[in-house]
């Protein structure tokens, strides 16, 4: 019924914070000090200040008493990302040069959607790009191996005023759709729309990455799918474990022709957190360090469109 009560209670083992996201951190910090292991819902914090409290708590509680702290980032269990990963780390995609894409939604299209994500108070200043833009950028430094190292980013709100559901109409002081460029430590170049008011777009993240060799081509909304493309010839990769790599075939639970999706996204990063608990190191398990670089990024992407030029992103 209470914090307290949760935090006390010598039966629960993980705590999983799933509020609005001015409480982030206070929760989050609350359970790693009460020897909770934690998965905490991002954004980490509403600011980077916030993130780097946590991720040194986190850190610090992993070396006394081996707690594990878990962010869910949970596209990066879609199988066919981790096919995409492992393509790219064996070289057959070649030097990578260019890395692009989006995340695009239309729920806060119209001046009546309203949400407490709106409100800067409750969901931060970042909205559009705190929210969704994070999971795009971790997309795309989880499958390439690269990080973003410098980039510059515009900003729009496109609906000015809500309406609640009380029918009171407010100001909207966060961003409706980001756009940015940017150039990541390996040398390659990308350009990224995150968007809450595309019409007909609920989900759609996609990401391509264009190297010496090939490209491949994901879509959050055609999970089962990877494209190839090559000079001579394109193909559709499907998902079957039979054919798969082994770090992707580890996600693909069930036979192919069998549709997965985001659920099973969601029990495969459940069950490595469970794993982790346990001992184990399971490969690519978002840690509050992921929390910590996606509030960098949306600082940087801040700095950004506040000042209209590029900005060095913090390693």
């Amino acid at each position: 019924a209470t914090v307290d009560e949760l935090l006390t209670d010598p039966e629960v083992d993980v705590v999983h914070v799933c509020t609005p996201n001015h409480l982030h951190v206070p929760l989050a910090r609350a359970a790693l000090a009460a020897g909770k292991h934690v998965v905490c819902e991002k954004p980490l914090a509403t600011d980077v200040a916030g993130a780097v409290e946590l991720a040194g708590l986190a850190a610090a509680a992993r070396e006394r008493d081996g707690r594990v702290a878990v962010v869910p980032f949970a596209y990066r269990f879609h199988a066919m990302v981790r096919e995409a990963r492992e393509r790219v780390r064996r070289g057959e995609v070649g030097t990578v040069s260019l890395v692009h894409g989006s995340y695009l939604q239309d729920w806060l299209l119209r001046d009546s959607d309203d949400n407490w994500r709106v409100d800067p108070a409750l969901g931060g200043a970042s909205r559009a790009f705190g929210d969704i833009g994070s999971h795009f950028c971790d997309l795309l430094e989880f499958t390439t191996g690269q990080r973003i190292v410098r980039l510059v980013a515009q900003s729009a709100t496109v609906n000015p005023h809500r309406r609640g559901a009380d029918g009171v109409v407010h100001e909207v002081a966060t961003e409706d759709a980001v756009t940015l460029q940017y150039a990541t430590d390996g040398g390659a170049l990308g350009s990224a729309v995150i968007s809450q008011v595309s019409a007909g777009r609920k989900n759609r993240l996609y990401l391509e990455i264009s190297g010496s060799e090939s490209t491949l081509a994901f879509d959050q909304e055609q999970p089962e799918t990877l494209w190839e493309g090559r000079r001579t010839t394109s193909r559709l990769l499907v998902r079957d474990p039979e054919t798969l790599s082994p770090a992707a075939a580890r996600y693909s639970r069930l036979p192919a022709g069998h549709a997965q999706g985001y659920q099973d996204c969601f029990d495969a990063l459940v069950a490595d957190t469970a794993a982790a608990i346990g001992g184990a190191v399971p490969d690519g398990l978002p840690t509050f360090d992921d929390g910590l670089r996606a509030a960098r990024l949306a600082d940087a992407v801040a700095t950004s469109v506040r000042t209209g030029g590029w900005v060095e992103v913090a390693s």
